[in-house]
């Protein structure tokens, strides 16, 4: 077992905030970080950061859109989602 991997995917979801935007992005797929703040009354600078932790932890795929960045969730997430569900 990759003790080191599990750290860094289990420190990618251990936020009240990023679960939250885990559950907007398995509603609402392909957003961006605005829609993101918008949706969870969050500012912009703290969304951004809350995203690059669930990209680092492999939860979160960016794609570029023009000159947005659209977020949706990888299998992983769905996977972890999964999972906080059964631990509620």
């Amino acid at each position: 077992m990759e003790y080191r991997r599990l750290e860094r995917l289990v420190r990618g979801f251990s936020n009240h905030r990023r679960i939250q935007i885990l559950e907007l992005l398995r509603r609402e797929p392909e957003l961006s970080v605005e829609e993101i703040a918008s949706s969870t009354k969050t500012n912009h600078k703290t969304v951004a950061e809350h995203i690059r932790r669930l990209a680092i932890a492999g939860l979160v795929l960016k794609r570029n859109e023009g000159t947005a960045v659209r977020h949706k969730l990888t299998s992983r997430a769905h996977r972890v989602l999964k999972f906080l569900s059964i631990l509620a």
